[in-house]
Parts: C-alpha cells; structure tokens; sequence
C-alpha cells in the first residue's frame, strides 16, 4: 500500500465540480461548512505552492465554479468534462508525477467517488477531506465516504492534509495555512 505521509513535491490539490446550479441543491448549512473548508483547502495548497486543478461537469448544465471558490482560485482555468470521474486525460496529464491527489468536491457518491477509484486505478494515492465533500443527501456523502475508502483514500481532513504537508512550525508557510483553517 502506497505511504500515507504526504509529501509537498508529489502532492496536488483537486477541485471537483464545485460548480453555482449544483451548490443550489444542498442543504444550506452544510454547503457553508464545506466551502468554508473547501476556501481553506485552496488558500493553505497556495501556501504550500501545491498545483490547484479544477473540474466542471457539464458546465452549460451546471453552471461554473462556485463564485466563492473562484475568488479564492484567483486565475485559474476548469477543465470541463462530461464523465462523471474528474480523472480525464486532461487531468492526469496536468497531474504528471504528483502522484498524491487531495480531493475536495460534490457529489462525494458520484464524481468524487468515481474520480478515486479511477486515481486509484492509474496508480495515484487519493487523500478525500471528508470535511470538503458533500452530497445532496447525507446518506449519499456517508456512503460515498464509505465507497472511496474501499476504492482505495485515505479519509483525512483539509486541516489534516495541510499540517502533514506543513511538517512544522515557524514558517511563513505555518502562518499562512494556520490562518486559513481558522
């Protein structure tokens, strides 16, 4: 089995259709929290100079990246797809041999769960924040959680995932990632 440590030169942040239409049909608390970690997640891989990517599904159907999370992307450019896995060959190719993939997203039963059984598949370790994925129903994230611990992530959190790649403190790197978990 791959390690679990994470290491700052293989790791990679991806973004899984956290897209407007789509946000529209969650439960309103929850989708605070998870963008409030998702928000997190982004600010401490900028910190860390970790590659960002991001993924929309169906974006004329869906709409385009959350506005919230695209003001904490800065500039950036989506790769669109249709397949519900996010490891398209556009990512994998922009993953190159960053092997160790920190996922964040919706749906955590469907495009989450199908992009880490196909990482998995291809030889990548995913590491699933549990804290910034959702599912319109919390059945569907519980048992999407369920289903890509079995397809091979490891459940983390986005605080967790940071302060392992963080290593230590009294960095300019620890302020800025100790200010975005706040």
């Amino acid at each position: 089995m791959p390690t679990f440590r994470l290491k700052r030169d293989q790791a990679s942040l991806l973004v899984v259709d956290i897209q407007e239409r789509l946000t529209a049909a969650m439960e309103r608390d929850a989708l605070d929290r998870m963008l409030n970690r998702t928000n997190a997640a982004i600010e401490g891989a900028k910190a860390l100079e970790l590659p960002i990517l991001v993924t929309e599904q169906y974006p004329k159907g869906l709409g385009p990246t959350h506005s919230l999370v695209k003001m904490r992307l800065g500039n950036y450019s989506a790769v669109e797809k249709i397949d519900f896995t996010a490891c398209v060959p556009e990512v994998a190719t922009r993953l190159g041999e960053r092997k160790q993939v920190i996922l964040i997203g919706m749906e955590t039963h469907v495009c989450v769960f199908q992009t880490v059984r196909d990482l998995a598949d291809k030889g990548f370790t995913p590491f699933l924040c549990a804290d910034a994925v959702m599912s319109r129903h919390p059945e569907d994230r519980r048992v999407g959680l369920d289903m890509c611990r079995e397809a091979g992530a490891h459940i983390v959190t986005v605080e967790a995932v940071l302060f392992d790649l963080l290593g230590c403190a009294g960095t300019p790197e620890f302020k800025k990632v100790s200010a975005a978990v706040r």
